[in-house]
């Protein structure tokens, strides 16, 4: 299987050594506008699977000619370039992914559906952690019940050695996570989608040491088109982010002020006030730490006419060994999963659509435990609640969770 990953960048880097470690690629092709990555991944992976071209993406000629011969493309750019992307490669007859984008770009690239399938080829946008990984996990978990009461999914990249007055830093992309909490966060309550205020409904939500009590609060960019697969299949549906307790207080104060906002500081510069809130958090807040992923989905509802819990969680560090931190690994596995599931031919047809409908769970989830990524799950007879399913007692897991 060859593939080839579009965008060197730290994302991009970590799906690429993904890739090389494992037996069914053959070869992987890396392109960036920027010779300076596309350097670093070669002093940093040492293998002669890889290969990387010097390409601007936003030139299709060049582009082509470098995808040509592969089985799937890997985006991981700016993500307004995605819905043209995705035209190309299911021109090219080529399997194409991504980790998602704002809600309009994604509908771009599900609009390609009827093409793709003409063309027997997938579409897969949302590949990372959330959207990605989580979503998977919270639909074949829905899945497994006869009604579905509420779906509550948590996660969150936290410094593993907290630092105050801040206790935060920046794991990817600081407009990203500006926008994320200053957009509206889909949610179904009473069973219809509403939309609810970021950096609200701050909650408490407790993890083995040494992490103990975080928070957890509203934001945008998790659930994608989630809400819309699960509207109508269950009562209650949120999504929240995890961060070390007060955070949310924090950035309420500063946004409050108006620091996330586009608009210019003043007449004679077209710097706005959330262009230096960007730079600042870069500066201040970014840079390499050693950080955490955390992560739980906990859906409950009826199973057999009695109510039950099911709980999944992961907890994943920064890994000294490949000095690759857990925001990259957690983003970047799921992503090599999905394109290897995919691009192999495991899944047939073609189409466009989120991963939660288009990878097979089980395979999935062996296959990221194969590359470190450890997925538990949990049974609880009963209700038991997100922020400490610990209260609960365990049971073991119903046999029709495996069917």
């Amino acid at each position: 299987m060859k593939l080839t990953v579009i965008g060197a960048g730290s994302i991009g880097s970590a799906i690429a050594y993904d890739l090389t470690t494992r037996d069914a690629v053959t070869l992987v092709k890396v392109c960036d506008a920027r010779a300076r990555p596309l350097q670093e991944l070669h002093d940093a992976v040492q293998s002669p699977k890889l290969r990387s071209f010097q390409v601007d993406v936003r030139d299709p000629n060049v582009l082509e000619s470098v995808l040509r011969g592969t089985d799937g493309a890997i985006a991981c750019v700016p993500s307004h370039l995605n819905p043209n992307l995705a035209r190309l490669c299911v021109e090219m007859g080529i399997d194409y992914f991504d980790l998602g984008g704002s809600e309009q770009t994604v509908r771009r690239q599900l609009e390609l559906d009827d093409l793709a399938r003409k063309k027997q080829v997938w579409v897969v946008p949302n590949c990372g952690l959330a959207p990605g990984l989580i979503n998977i996990l919270c639909l074949h978990g829905v899945e497994q019940f006869d009604e579905v009461d509420a779906a509550h999914l948590r996660v969150g990249d936290v410094p593993l050695h907290p630092e105050p007055p801040f206790n935060f830093r920046i794991s990817w992309s600081a407009e990203k996570v500006i926008d994320d909490y200053t957009t509206a966060a889909p949610a179904i309550e009473n069973g219809e989608i509403v939309q609810v205020e970021p950096l609200t409904h701050d909650e408490r939500i407790v993890f083995d040491a040494p992490f103990g009590e975080m928070e957890a609060f509203c934001t945008a960019g998790g659930l994608s088109t989630l809400t819309e697969s699960l509207v109508g299949r269950v009562r209650r549906l949120d999504y929240k982010t995890i961060r070390w307790p007060g955070h949310a207080s924090q950035m309420r104060f500063l946004l409050g002020l108006g620091f996330g906002e586009k608009r210019s500081i003043d007449v004679r510069t077209h710097l706005t006030y959330r262009d230096l809130l960007v730079r600042r958090f870069r500066q201040r807040l970014g840079g390499e730490y050693e950080d955490a992923v955390v992560m739980r989905v906990l859906i409950k509802g009826v199973q057999g006419g009695k109510r039950r819990t099911l709980v999944y969680e992961m907890v994943d560090t920064f890994n000294p060994e490949q000095q690759l931190s857990a925001m990259k690994r957690c983003t970047s596995i799921p992503a090599a999963t999905v394109a290897c599931l995919v691009a192999s031919k495991q899944v047939p047809g073609g189409g466009a659509a989120p991963p939660e409908h288009v990878v097979p769970y089980e395979p999935f989830l062996q296959m990221i435990a194969e590359s470190g990524l450890r997925v538990t799950r949990h049974w609880f007879d009963g209700y038991v609640e997100v922020t400490d399913p610990r209260q609960g007692v365990a049971v073991e897991e119903p046999a029709r969770a495996e069917e």
